[in-house]
């Protein structure tokens, strides 16, 4: 399993917003760039994306910024990901389902699917020859679920319990 650098800087990202020293204060997309070295254009996407899902507030203007739109507590890691990551396609044999959600934002469904490829002669076409009865599937995807599990387990506050030793490590 890999996750994208996006998914990476996402959650560097609201780490980073969740550890400032001055929480009321609010932070820039310069300063995030800044502290872990990464594109301020490429980070500039996610930031957006993240505000569109609702994880950051953004303030508009001269005094303007960014904040964390919840309490640590409330980002679930393993849901965060299913939402942001764009493919969990191991084996071309796998499919996650988009969804619209009330935003209209295109968000991803929480159910992880596996495709059955004796069920439609397109999707057998996929350009593996032993896909309809490949028992490697199966394996795969009891691991990629497993992975999001795990993810799930954990939120935002879990992995900031350090908060100190993080905030020095970003200022």
């Amino acid at each position: 399993m890999r996750l994208t650098n996006y998914s990476d800087y996402a959650l560097r990202s609201l780490i980073y917003l969740a550890v400032k020293p001055e929480p009321h204060k609010l932070a820039n997309i310069s300063d995030i760039a800044n502290s872990y070295n990464i594109s301020k254009s490429h980070l500039t996407k996610i930031i957006h994306q993240l505000g569109q899902l609702g994880y950051i507030d953004s303030v508009r203007g001269k005094n303007g910024g960014i904040r964390l739109a919840r309490a640590p507590k409330d980002i679930n890691l393993g849901v965060l990901i299913k939402q942001i990551e764009a493919d969990f396609a191991l084996v071309e044999c796998f499919v996650v389902p988009a969804t619209n959600d009330e935003t209209g934002k295109g968000q991803r469904d929480s159910a992880l699917t596996l495709i059955d490829a004796t069920a439609s002669p397109a999707i057998s076409k996929l350009g593996c020859v032993i896909s309809p009865v490949c028992q490697l599937k199966s394996v795969f995807f009891e691991a990629l679920t497993a992975f999001i599990a795990v993810l799930e387990r954990y939120t935002l506050a879990d992995i900031i319990n350090n908060e100190a030793q993080l905030a020095e490590l970003l200022s």
